[in-house]
């Protein structure tokens, strides 16, 4: 596949594009943090969102299977799904690939082959997507159970505390 050759050669310069698109997604102050604080430990946000990045670019072009695919997804929705992005907000910067293969590949593009396999590279992305939907729909599940739990034991200590002694379940 042509295409997948080309992905492969731009690679460094879509993944840089991707993921500073993907930090445009936050607060100036932060995406300055995020641009300058280079330490893993210092910035786990960071770090988390550009290693979920390159493993699905990577993955992209190796047409991976799904739970790898998921594994990746979860490394940067995961947190947009902790910081109450809501669903489009936090799944638009698999779009944004589209766009940023589209400029990169602009020149190339105009070969009728090319441009076919791109539109079929671009329903590998759809796909994402709605992987993607998926894995946020179950980081927001996970984070509802934890909230409930944490309620449940609030109102458990409460009772106990009353000398009701009710254990809630």
């Amino acid at each position: 596949m042509v295409l997948n050759g080309l992905l492969k050669e731009k690679r460094a310069v879509l993944v840089e594009r991707w993921r500073e698109a993907l930090f445009e997604s936050y607060p100036l102050e932060t995406r300055q943090f995020f641009r300058k604080e280079k330490d893993r430990f210092q910035n786990p946000v960071a770090h988390r969102l550009s290693r979920g990045i390159e493993g699905l670019y990577g993955a992209l072009l190796q047409e991976t299977e799904e739970e790898e695919l998921k594994g990746y997804l979860d490394e940067i929705i995961r947190v947009k799904a902790v910081q109450d992005f809501s669903p489009s907000q936090a799944l638009a910067f698999i779009f944004l690939l589209k766009g940023l293969i589209r400029e990169e590949l602009a020149a190339e593009l105009c070969d009728e082959e090319l441009g076919r396999q791109c539109l079929e590279f671009e329903s590998h992305i759809d796909g994402l997507a709605l992987l993607g939907f998926e894995v946020y729909m179950q980081c927001r599940e996970k984070l509802s159970e934890i909230r409930i739990d944490e309620v449940k034991r609030r109102v458990s200590g409460l009772l106990r505390k009353a000398g009701l002694g009710m254990e809630l379940e």
